[in-house]
């Protein structure tokens, strides 16, 4: 039986593509998937999320996730991926030593603990966590087969120092920007930010998908290319960059 995006309460941006909002800090998992494989985007911010978007997937793409794409290193979008262990996994050059370093998982899971994450679903997460099998410096292309490709692009530094975007080229073209876009309040700049960077990122993001894409913020409802750009000039004055 075919189940459509909407019935699982996903959003459709175009045949074989689409995404979740998570509750909770409303952060957003990207689904793209052809004739041969799924690729997922960020993995949820805990292992029940991590479970439940790994069900999801599988319901809508016809297999499990074949490819997991981590945006960047912060508890909301990684500490599900246990729930995917039979995916190749995916970071920016930089992002395992952000998850598996001296003293990373603790200070992910102290984090995820300060944002409402249980103490318990914490320590779980940062237990599991694991360094990405593919470092992604510069751009790396995968064919999902049936015509369907993924361009992921090392956008950052930025948000952090390890920010990965995705693009899936066609009509329209589909870019998941991570945390360097965000729609549903203000771009946050933690301490692991780059901010002298951050508006240069957004730059390669517009020119990756042009005028006519759609744009998926790492938080936050789908926006255009006007809004990456607006974004863009007020990280540029919020933080002193000249243009």
């Amino acid at each position: 039986m075919t189940v459509t995006w909407e019935e699982l309460g996903w959003e459709r941006l175009r045949p074989g593509a689409g995404r979740c909002r998570l509750p909770g800090w409303d952060c957003t998992a990207g689904l793209v998937y052809g004739a041969d494989a799924a690729l997922l985007i960020d993995a949820g911010a805990s292992p029940r999320e991590g479970a439940f978007l790994a069900e999801r997937a599988r319901a809508l793409a016809g297999r499990p996730v074949t490819h997991l794409v981590l945006t960047h290193p912060h508890f909301d979008h990684v500490f599900g991926m246990a729930a995917f262990g039979g995916a190749e996994v995916f970071g920016a050059a930089g992002m395992a030593a952000a998850l598996t370093g001296p003293g990373a998982r603790a200070e992910l899971r102290a984090d995820a603990v300060r944002h409402g994450l249980p103490e318990a679903d914490a320590a779980e997460a940062a237990r599991s966590l694991t360094a990405p099998g593919r470092s992604v410096t510069g751009e790396l292309a995968l064919d999902l087969g049936g015509g369907v490709r993924a361009l992921l692009v090392h956008a950052g530094p930025g948000h952090t120092a390890h920010d990965l975007a995705v693009l899936v080229p066609g009509d329209p073209a589909v870019v998941f920007c991570g945390d360097l876009v965000e729609e549903s309040g203000a771009p946050q700049a933690g301490p692991d930010a780059v901010p002298p960077r951050w508006p240069g990122a957004l730059d390669r993001l517009l020119a990756l998908g042009g005028e006519d894409a759609l744009y998926v913020p790492g938080h936050g409802a789908v926006v255009g290319a006007a809004f990456v750009r607006d974004q863009r000039d007020a990280l540029a004055a919020r933080f002193g960059v000249s243009a």
